[in-house]
């Protein structure tokens, strides 16, 4: 108002007091307000106009006082300048606020992210911790009285000492269960040795076989390459393998149709087993587990923890009650797969093992480790009773022949050797290699048949050997040598009337005639 007037020069008006707040407005404009809504601005009570009280300034209220115009307001430019001022502070202001802005909004910028960083950590320390805790309780039942600071190695001898306290118990009707099978086996494959079976395919038919079918659509394409398999006993057309995956699968070679697929473990499936005597099968992996799965149900019914690395390799006892288990922990373990999963007992290595298997009566077996040597272990004793050096590399695979007396073996310098379980010797070597120029031919698998007739080798290709004469009867060629083109698992099936065979190309193979 004051600017108003001292451009235009006017007198403003008398000012009124409101006896209800006792503010003081210009009649002009407080007459305007009470014609609209006729109560005091203020406090809201009734106001109107004749209740207003003049304000006097002067006692002659005809003579008012009127103020001078300020120096900036003498001329239009003068305003003009005034008014830019007062823009050009409100911009710099309104530029201060912004500057402000963004540095509040890289501020917390800054902070969600350290917000979120140490989320991370925390979700990373709770899963090393939760990861921690399942390994002490793995541990728990195997070492129960046993001080911390104590190391497996010494934990197995103390254990071993005290005899009734091994493990979840190496007791003697665990032995004895052992026993009595062995006893049954060995008079049953005496009885073998005299005559073969009338139904064993001939070496001059296995010369006859050839790919009469490939299975491309087991296992995911995003992560190929089938790691191993197992032929079921009780129905020969049923195949279970296992890929990297994570995923065992079921399949009828009859309607070439997967007829199961198992999801549980979280890294890939290292050996894969069919129980000999129930519909059930059983997996381990690199995720530290082994699992046993219900087929029928398609579930998991139990998980065993015995290791605190990847397992390599499993190997089913005879009695079908017993799992025995390698890792990269330098241990074996001989698991219950009847009970809880419960650990019967574990012992240390002095190197990490790569493969592992029963002999045929089950009261010994063979491992193979990464020092190139292939130790002979005694179940119950839990003692190592033999030694085959020979391989120059880590072994990576071992099979027991039906008879019992000969042990194959594998390992990264392209070599087969047979060693003669009585003599304890070497004494028949196969190079895979022709001549010292020869790409390397990496060995996966080594499998006898049934009978202990013929042997076949899974890596660059696939072979079949004769026994005893350890002729070469076949040979099976993928296209290329390759790591994509390189044979995982080979199995017969029963009486040797088949073999199968699985690839890092995600092929399951069949060979007959």
């Amino acid at each position: 108002m004051s600017l108003v007037c001292a451009i235009t020069n006017e007198i403003p008006e008398i000012p009124v007091l409101s006896p209800v707040s006792g503010c003081i407005f210009e009649r002009r404009i407080i007459e305007k307000y009470l014609s609209e809504k006729e109560v005091d601005p203020i406090n809201g009570e009734i106001l109107t106009s004749d209740m207003l009280i003049e304000v006097k300034t002067t006692s002659n209220s005809s003579s008012l006082i009127v103020k001078p115009r300020p120096p900036s307001a003498t001329s239009i430019p003068a305003l003009l300048k005034s008014l830019q001022d007062e823009w050009d502070a409100l911009m710099l202001h309104s530029f201060t606020i912004r500057q402000q802005l963004q540095t509040t909004r890289q501020e917390l910028s800054h902070a969600l992210y350290q917000h979120d960083a140490a989320c991370r950590v925390i979700a990373r320390l709770n899963k090393e911790v939760a990861a921690a805790r399942e390994a002490l309780a793995t541990l728990k039942p195997q070492v129960q009285a046993i001080p911390a600071a104590i190391s497996i190695q010494n934990m197995e001898e103390e254990v071993s000492e005290k005899g009734k306290e091994d493990l979840e118990g190496m007791t003697e009707k665990v032995i004895q269960k052992l026993q009595d099978r062995a006893a049954i086996l060995t008079s049953e494959r005496k009885k073998r040795l005299k005559t073969m079976p009338e139904d064993l395919t001939k070496p001059d038919t296995i010369k006859t076989f050839k790919q009469t079918s490939s299975h491309l659509g087991l296992h995911s394409a995003s992560d190929p390459g089938i790691l191993c398999l197992d032929i079921s006993i009780l129905d020969p057309s049923k195949v279970v393998t296992g890929g990297n995956d994570k995923n065992a699968v079921i399949f009828d070679s009859q309607s070439n149709q997967v007829i199961a697929t198992f999801k549980g473990h979280t890294k890939k499936v290292s050996s894969t087993i069919y129980h000999n005597e129930r519909d059930c099968i059983i997996t381990a992996s690199w995720d530290k587990t082994i699992r046993i799965w219900d087929v029928p149900n398609e579930n998991c019914v139990k998980i065993i923890k015995a290791h605190l690395a990847p397992i390599t390799g499993i190997s089913l006892h005879p009695t079908g009650d017993y799992i025995l288990s390698s890792s990269l922990d330098e241990t074996w373990a001989f698991s219950d797969i009847n009970s809880s999963g419960k650990i019967v007992c574990k012992v240390k290595d002095s190197t990490p093992l790569t493969c592992i298997q029963f002999h045929p009566d089950g009261l010994i077996f063979g491992a193979g480790g990464q020092d190139a040597i292939i130790k002979i272990w005694d179940l119950k004793e839990k003692s190592n009773v033999a030694n085959f050096p020979g391989h120059s590399g880590p072994i990576s695979a071992l099979s027991f022949s039906e008879n019992g007396y000969y042990l194959a073996t594998s390992a990264d310098d392209s070599l087969i050797k047979l060693w003669d379980l009585r003599k304890l010797k070497n004494f028949k070597t196969i190079s895979l290699l022709e001549n010292e120029e020869d790409v390397k031919y990496d060995i996966k698998c080594l499998s006898f048949d049934s009978s202990g007739n013929y042997l076949a080798v899974a890596g660059n290709d696939v072979r079949i050997y004769l026994a005893k004469q350890w002729n070469l009867l076949a040979n099976f060629s993928n296209p290329g040598t390759e790591k994509a083109h390189i044979n995982t698992g080979v199995k017969f099936g029963p009486n040797a009337s088949f073999l199968a065979s699985t690839g890092m190309d995600r092929a399951l193979r069949f060979y007959s005639t």
